[in-house]
């Protein structure tokens, strides 16, 4: 047995020793917490490592990824800076000009965002990118990926494109006509270029203290292949695979699980699109457009998958963003609910991804029911302001949107994740945002967001044990070393303040997470005590 010893620290552990400098782990397994004085005596052969005052915490999970595409994001054409129409095209030149791939792929273009005048604020069309590329293909994102510009080259590539749901000869591509498009393009770049962005992801989520990830993958999302190909990775940190491709009986959910090795079927299983590409399927037209979104799933369809899955045990979930998406989520659970019981239902753990307009009537059914909901607080921060782009699509409905606060005290489970590329890797990001929402009441508490961030992301992969994402003795030893400017203790109300506070209430601090606060910085990353990412 080997024993490392961390001392001269501060370790966020639970309530019995909230105020922990030291921490001792045997064979990727924690085996101790407490006082560096006590640490010695009890460990005097460790191997000791000097924290030098800095913070550790429980590793992070990131439970929705796209990992491909991620890694083609940090290592490609990232639009997500655009200022405009002419911004975007200019960085899609500039790219041509020193890059001869078969492919340009790019991603993160929001237009929703975009000002200016003479069309500045518009998505670019197909005319555009053919002036700039030629018969070069291209391929151009939109920031949820829900929509995407693609130019004549490329398009060409696709039998009866123009006959597809979603087409447009100019403007970007939706729903069927998307998918295939994006199939094509994607099968464009070589294996070995793609396994590159993967792993380059994986890379990135460890150097921001995550030591798993969920990659949500799926027929219209990277196809089969790609999500093959990530069973294969050799890395630090864990993949656990969505597919998100419905079964209609139980055999078929065992045919599916058995021709893509998938872990759960789920994920980015699509009830509906995206708000900023007008796919989101609504309950009332959009404030902005005369439709009112997409959808892709019937009633019978999702109470079928939920069925036959629930009958194996198998984890099932559904990508619903729109009012109408989980409406017709919650009819299926209304139903099986009645015919399986809620406590089959409660031992999958079914995920609903995104779940950004919930009820409060859903909300009672859904913690009923067992489920968990894998939300993305940056949506809130980029889009939910009272000038952004959740106000022109939705007016005063965007008050109602991701509020977490509802779901956690209808008792629905919750972690949190970045649904990567569409926004960044940032735990502690993602902590502030949920903590400070942009509709007040909709937040939660720092330290809740930190268990959704934590405890959360191990529960939505049905991992319950008790341990699995604390620091506490018998936990596995996934931890983040960092570095941080201060320490507090910050909850949801004035009253439970002021009793957190209370040396007598032993509640471990938490780094600040202030929006004028400086977020942590990530030194060491640790999966099973093993160390997967450390700062230069």
């Amino acid at each position: 047995m080997s024993t490392q010893l961390l001392l001269g620290g501060m370790v966020y552990s639970s309530p019995a020793v909230p105020d922990a400098t030291a921490m001792a782990v045997t064979d990727g397994t924690i085996v101790w917490v407490g006082s560096d004085d006590v640490g010695r005596a009890l460990h005097p052969d460790a191997e000791v490592v000097d924290l030098a005052g800095r913070f550790v915490s429980p590793a992070f999970v990131d439970s929705h990824v796209h990992l491909t595409d991620t890694g083609i994001a940090l290592g490609g054409l990232n639009l997500s800076g655009a200022t405009n129409r002419a911004d975007c095209l200019q960085q899609l030149a500039k790219y041509l000009a020193t890059h001869d791939d078969d492919l340009v792929w790019g991603l993160g273009w929001d237009a929703s965002a975009w000002t200016g005048d003479a069309g500045q604020d518009q998505p670019p069309t197909t005319s555009d990118l053919d002036a700039i590329a030629g018969d070069r293909p291209v391929y151009l994102a939109r920031i949820d990926e829900h929509s995407a510009a693609a130019s004549s080259a490329l398009r060409r590539m696709v039998p009866d494109l123009q006959a597809e749901n979603g087409f447009s000869a100019e403007q970007p591509l939706v729903a069927d006509a998307h998918h295939r498009v994006r199939s094509t393009a994607r099968n464009l770049m070589s294996p070995a270029i793609r396994q590159r962005a993967r792993l380059r992801a994986l890379d990135y989520a460890a150097s921001r203290g995550v030591v798993a990830v969920h990659e949500n993958g799926g027929p219209d999302i990277g196809g089969l292949d790609d999500f093959r190909a990530i069973a294969d990775l050799n890395h630090g940190v864990s993949v656990r695979r969505y597919w998100g491709e419905a079964a209609s009986s139980t055999d078929e959910v065992k045919a599916i699980l058995e021709r893509t090795g998938a872990d759960a079927l789920g994920g980015d299983l699509f009830v509906d699109g995206a708000l900023g590409s007008r796919t989101a399927w609504l309950t009332e037209p959009y404030a902005d457009a005369a439709a009112s979104g997409i959808s892709y799933l019937s009633e019978q369809v999702i109470l079928d998958h939920l069925r036959a899955t629930t009958q194996l045990r198998v984890q099932a979930g559904f990508h619903m963003i729109g009012d109408a998406a989980a409406g017709a989520v919650a009819t299926a659970l209304t139903i099986l609910a009645e015919e399986l019981g809620t406590p089959a239902l409660a031992s999958c753990a079914h995920r609903l991804e995104h779940a950004e307009m919930v009820t409060q009537e859903q909300a009672e059914l859904f913690a009923r029911c067992g489920a968990v909901a894998s939300m993305q607080p940056l949506f809130d921060a980029a889009w939910g302001g009272p000038d952004d782009l959740y106000a022109a699509r939705l007016g005063d409905r965007r008050t109602s949107l991701n509020n977490f606060a509802m779901l956690a005290k209808a008792g629905v489970g919750l972690s949190l994740s970045s649904d990567s590329p569409v926004c960044d890797i940032d735990p502690w990001a993602t902590i502030r945002a949920a903590a400070h929402h942009r509709t007040e009441e909709n937040s939660i508490s720092p330290r809740a967001a930190f268990a959704a961030s934590t405890r959360g992301g191990w529960r939505a992969a049905g991992i319950n044990d008790g341990l699995t994402g604390t620091l506490v003795p018998g936990a596995p030893a996934h931890y983040a070393v960092w570095d941080v400017d201060e320490l507090v203790v910050a909850a949801s109300t004035e009253n439970v303040q002021r009793w957190s506070t209370d040396p007598r209430s032993r509640v471990p601090a938490l780094p600040a997470v202030d929006e004028d606060a400086r977020l942590p910085e990530c030194v060491q990353t640790v999966a099973n005590g093993q160390q997967i990412f450390s700062r230069a």
